[in-house]
């Protein structure tokens, strides 16, 4: 497969995300600029498409309850109320700024997936959305590659 097309599939992986995705691309070589392109263009995929598509997930886990799979549908419910718990303190504090650090602090349960889901949760207004998810998406990836590339210093 195609290094690009790697990376950037795994940049919308969740948790995994964009900013992992660039380590995996330096880690096995492929060529630095492509990577960190590939990266970015997952981060702007995921924090274009998420915010549309959160709402539809809401009603397939509600209609799964009612089914064998109900268990997907709990464990969905679950990792809702965890994001609620985690990310409102910052949103309902600082708000777009808030969103930002959340998304843009590289630890695991962090992230353009799990900033997505306290947005929507939230009911975070939509552009102020993208743009926190976009932006604090690129920075995650600069902290988290940018001293290795000797960025910081």
């Amino acid at each position: 497969m195609n290094s690009f097309i790697q990376v950037f599939l795994l940049s919308l992986v969740p948790t995994f995300e964009g900013r992992y995705a660039i380590v995996y691309g330096i880690g096995h070589g492929y060529p630095l600029w492509g990577t960190l392109l590939a990266a970015s263009l997952g981060v702007l995929t995921l924090s274009l498409v998420l915010p549309v598509v959160l709402p539809y997930i809401d009603r397939v886990m509600l209609w799964l309850e009612g089914t064998p799979l109900r268990k997907i549908a709990h464990l969905y419910l679950y990792y809702v109320e965890r994001v609620r718990k985690k990310a409102h303190p910052y949103v309902e504090k600082w708000g777009f700024w808030g969103l930002f650090i959340f998304v843009a602090i590289p630890l695991p349960g962090t992230g353009v997936w799990t900033g997505a889901l306290a947005a929507y949760i939230l009911a975070v207004d939509g552009r102020r959305t993208f743009l926190a998810l976009l932006l604090g998406g690129l920075f995650s990836m600069a902290l988290t590659v940018g001293p290795a590339l000797g960025l910081f210093g």
